[in-house]
């Protein structure tokens, strides 16, 4: 078995390498990346990707189809990932998160790639925080990032059947340890500057809801998208990935985190804009069709991990916000000295 993984240098990359090397010892495991973020390496004894057969240094833009040579599955993690560097690099978001997944998908389908896995989001509901919701709502996407992510949902349906099974994981909002930590996401941050300053400062006014998943139960999530057979689902799946029991209010989020971490102020911006930004979601579907893949991280474990690994990291950087641990920052940085062109290509 051969997997192809666009975008393993990223932070879903390691625990998902490290989960197929476990579930599929013997296959071929190979990654595609540009390598922005190769560098931002936390608390780790190994480099992750060591765990590949093959590392291929590319853009998602610009690759050649024989990369799709005796490929089994593809797992395309590679996107602009969050709001603020989809707000700066618009057009490259929706080049990479869709025109570039869906190119993808139809060379792969072309050479006979069997399974094809998209990493989408929750965030395409937008303002939706009347009720959870399901698969079959009205989206309302209120970014670039989650624009992206509906088209490139569209587009991957189009090109599924019963040979070709695409599945879009609509995931909660990551968070976590990882080897390649983000400090950019919610819960990661709040528990960053616990440790850093002994104060969480909520940037909104604390109401807005968000949905939350481990990083490594989005590798177990993954792992049945390589796996699953039409009859789970469909030849093309657009699914919820998470768990009921994580929609939480981000002044809640901050305050288990709280509970955990003696001694944390917690602080809200009450003259904040509202959030608009603020969305509960049901996973039934994903537990109905996923039973032996769901989540089995909790909050209260994954705020553990984070502390613990950065006690280990003798974190202390007050100014994590302008560090490589934000990705925003890391590209703004290459851009600076030069490195990255405009459109985010490398300048040789």
């Amino acid at each position: 078995m051969k997997i192809l993984i666009t975008g393993n240098m990223g932070y879903v990359g390691p625990g998902l390498i490290s989960k197929l090397r476990q579930s599929y010892p013997h296959a071929e495991l190979i990654g595609y990346d540009m390598g922005y973020f190769s560098k931002c390496l936390t608390n780790v004894d190994f480099l992750p990707d060591n765990q590949l057969n093959k590392q291929i240094f590319g853009d998602v833009r610009h690759f050649h189809e024989s990369l799709f040579e005796g490929i089994d599955s593809v797992v395309y993690l590679a996107a602009i990932s969050n709001d603020p560097m989809g707000n700066k690099f618009e057009k490259v978001t929706m080049d990479v998160n869709c025109k570039s997944a869906v190119r993808m998908a139809e060379s792969a389908k072309k050479n006979g790639v069997k399974s094809f896995v998209f990493a989408s989001s929750c965030s395409i509901y937008g303002e939706a925080d009347d009720y959870p919701k399901v698969e079959t709502d009205r989206l309302n996407p209120l970014t670039a990032y989650a624009k992206s992510k509906v088209e490139a949902e569209n587009g991957l349906n189009a090109l599924a059947s019963e040979n070709f099974i695409v599945t879009c994981f609509r995931f909660a909002t990551a968070c976590g340890h990882s080897d390649r930590l983000r400090l950019d996401l919610v819960l990661n941050d709040f528990v960053a500057g616990a440790v850093t300053s002994k104060e969480i400062s909520i940037l909104s006014d604390g109401t807005p809801w968000r949905p939350l998943i481990n990083v490594l139960d989005m590798a177990r999530a993954i792992d049945f998208g390589i796996s699953r057979n039409a009859s789970k689902g469909g030849g093309f799946l657009v699914v919820n990935t998470g768990t009921n029991t994580w929609n939480y209010q981000v002044v809640e989020l901050a305050e288990a985190v709280a509970e955990v971490i003696p001694g944390i102020k917690v602080s809200v911006n009450p003259n904040a804009q509202p959030d608009k930004r603020s969305y509960k979601v049901n996973f039934d579907l994903f537990a109905e069709l996923a039973p032996d893949y769901l989540p089995v991280f909790d909050l209260n474990r994954t705020i553990k991990d984070l502390y613990s690994n950065l006690t280990e990291m003798n974190f202390n950087d007050h100014q994590y916000r302008k560090s490589q641990y934000i990705r925003l920052e890391v590209l703004n940085n290459l851009q600076n000295k030069n490195f990255l062109s405009d459109d985010l290509s490398w300048n040789w």
